[in-house]
């Protein structure tokens, strides 16, 4: 899809200021720090095309940094599906990193706290903490272990490392500002105990685990970030992100970085993603998987990566998307319908047309005589470029039962008795003649006349008829099914309503049909079951993209991973009607 020109956004210019003013030597380095606990989501792909795209532009580097500081929720299995989903979106990092990479520095770090006098063991529980705090407009209150010796926090912290202490019963804390207005300043947790679980790379190495608020801004530093991008919950925890770093940075340590005393990585906020029609909170997603109310997470009315994938979202309309609703300092939620006209834009231009039959009914040409020929068609109308495809044509057709009407007035161009010209698409023109009928009425077969001399592309072709309806051949047609997608919640903004979000799902989020569709499509059924295993693929930078489709008059689709030697299935990515720009 064409990419229209745009002024740069706030990030941009703050990267291009610090250019020009020759900060970090000229130096651009990014990086994307998901949490390996889940799967990404679209609200993550703002992050990545943000992060990835400084870079890009700016000719640096964006590293992929897993913040694994949380053993209890994180798994290799994630780790893997964030490499693939940041390689299918287009991306390449430079290098991969891990928090856990830095433990050890970090550890080394906690202990000079401690005996400077800026960190003290706690030992209260979290709820009691938490009524410490205070308020914003009220100081907290002090621990009744913030001043304990400074040989006994050592003694303690290292006894919380060793797995001595429970987990849950001590803590490591900063000692800052009980009183500070920005409450993140009020004595922040530093470490915690987490011997429950084993770290999915480290093992059971270590047994105290860094806070964010610790590892990101020293993670960082350690890296040689220049411009920490991040989302504006994060904004408010910048003053404490430059306090820990204000500790490290300077020409008394100038020896943890190879940047030389100047550097220091400086952190930037952007607003988040809201779409509506769904939910961007990765609990409230678990639980959906958990409790079978979604397929799964690739399930295609996710706003997963994987999800969104399936579904048919191609990485050049996600990325188109994400260009259009641009970034700002101001929170607003943004209309599902964006996302879906990007699609459409995209896709009208590549996808192939085909004919498919939803509601099926046998249409019986009384006056053809031949076996059967085949009918070359246009893959898009218009569009040589693409070229055509083989349709078979015979004597017996299904056409959709909404294509017909026994009895119809003058408003109603398709098929009829009583003389009126339908053309079948791409090929001939006919005149319905009558129908059969079950016992309950409803039509079985429908019985039409042809004129061979009206065959599309040829001299006599060019004859007009006010309606041309789809087909299918019924000896070559295949039978598939096809998955109606559409929004997973009934309202709009399901995160602000009141109540349990499950009961706001949309019950017609997915109407499954079987239907017929051309033969040209067999080729799918050849290649079934591709997947990066089955594959060969040895790269999560290799990604296998399935094929797209218009369905005439019903949508774009796109072939489905349960697709089978013997049975074709077809996910619909969006409806051809596009409200968004009205």
């Amino acid at each position: 899809m064409e990419q229209e020109e745009r002024s740069l956004n706030f990030i941009e210019q703050i990267v291009e200021k610090d250019l020009v003013e020759g900060k970090n030597d000229g130096r651009i380095q990014t990086r994307f720090p998901p949490e390996p606990n889940g799967y990404l989501h679209i609200g993550h792909v703002k992050a990545i095309c943000m992060d990835f795209g400084i870079a890009e532009k700016y000719n640096g580097v964006c590293n992929l940094r897993f913040d694994d500081t949380n053993p209890a929720k994180e798994d290799t299995e994630y780790v893997e599906t964030i490499e693939r989903d940041i390689a299918w979106l287009g991306f390449k990092w430079g290098q991969i990193y891990y928090a856990s990479d830095y433990f050890q520095q970090l550890y080394d770090l906690a202990i000079r706290f401690i005996k400077e006098g800026k960190a003290y063991v706690d030992e209260q529980t979290a709820e009691q903490i938490a009524e410490q705090k205070g308020t914003p407009t009220e100081p907290g209150v002090a621990s009744p272990y913030r001043d304990r010796p400074v040989e006994e926090n050592l003694r303690l912290f290292q006894a919380m490392q060793n797995g001595e202490i429970e987990e849950g019963k001590m803590v490591l804390r900063a000692k800052i500002d009980m009183a500070n207005p920005n409450m993140h300043f009020r004595d922040p947790i530093m470490y915690r105990i987490i011997t429950s679980h084993p770290h999915h790379r480290t093992g059971r190495k270590w047994n105290v685990y860094p806070m964010y608020d610790f590892a990101h801004g020293q993670s960082d530093y350690f890296e040689g970030v220049t411009h920490s991008i991040c989302t504006l919950e994060f904004e408010v925890h910048r003053p404490l992100y430059d306090y820990f770093l204000d500790q490290i940075t300077g020409e008394n340590f100038a020896g943890l970085s190879p940047y030389g005393p100047d550097y220091r990585p400086k952190q930037r906020e952007f607003n988040r993603l809201n779409i509506t029609y769904t939910v961007m909170s990765k609990r409230k997603m678990l639980q959906l998987v958990k409790e079978g109310l979604v397929a799964g997470w690739d399930d295609p009315r996710m706003p997963t990566v994987c999800g969104l994938r399936r579904r048919g979202y191609t990485p050049q309309s996600i990325r188109t998307f994400m260009d259009k609703i641009g970034y700002t300092k101001v929170e607003g939620m943004i209309d599902q319908g964006l996302l879906e006209h990007t699609i459409r834009e995209d896709l009208k231009e590549t996808a192939p047309r085909i004919c498919a039959i939803f509601d099926p009914v046998r249409l019986v040409i009384t006056n053809y005589e031949g076996s059967g020929e085949t009918i070359i068609a246009a893959n898009i109308d218009g569009n040589d470029e693409l070229g055509t495809r083989e349709m078979q044509f015979g004597k017996e057709l299904w056409i959709e039962r909404g294509d017909f009407l026994e009895q119809a007035d003058n408003k109603f161009y398709r098929l009829s008795p009583g003389g009126r010209e339908v053309r079948l698409k791409a090929s001939y023109i006919i005149q319905a003649t009558g129908c059969d009928k079950d016992a309950d009425g409803n039509i079985t077969t429908v019985y039409a006349t042809y004129d061979p001399d009206s065959k599309s592309g040829t001299e006599g072709g060019n004859r007009k008829t006010k309606a041309t309806i789809n087909w299918v051949e019924c000896n070559s047609a295949l039978d598939a099914e096809a998955r109606l997608y559409d929004r997973l919640f009934a309202c709009e903004n399901p995160s602000a309503e009141e109540g349990d979000f499950r009961d706001l799902l949309n019950p017609d989020s997915l109407i499954v049909k079987n239907i017929k569709v051309e033969g040209s499509l067999r080729s799918e059924l050849l290649a079934a079951k591709r997947s990066v295993s089955d594959s060969g693929l040895t790269s999560v930078n290799e990604v296998v993209n399935y094929n797209h489709y218009q369905l005439l008059k019903q949508g774009y689709f796109v072939v489905d991973p349960d697709t089978t030697a013997d049975r074709l299935v077809l996910n619909r990515t969006c409806s051809l009607k596009d409200n968004y720009l009205k």
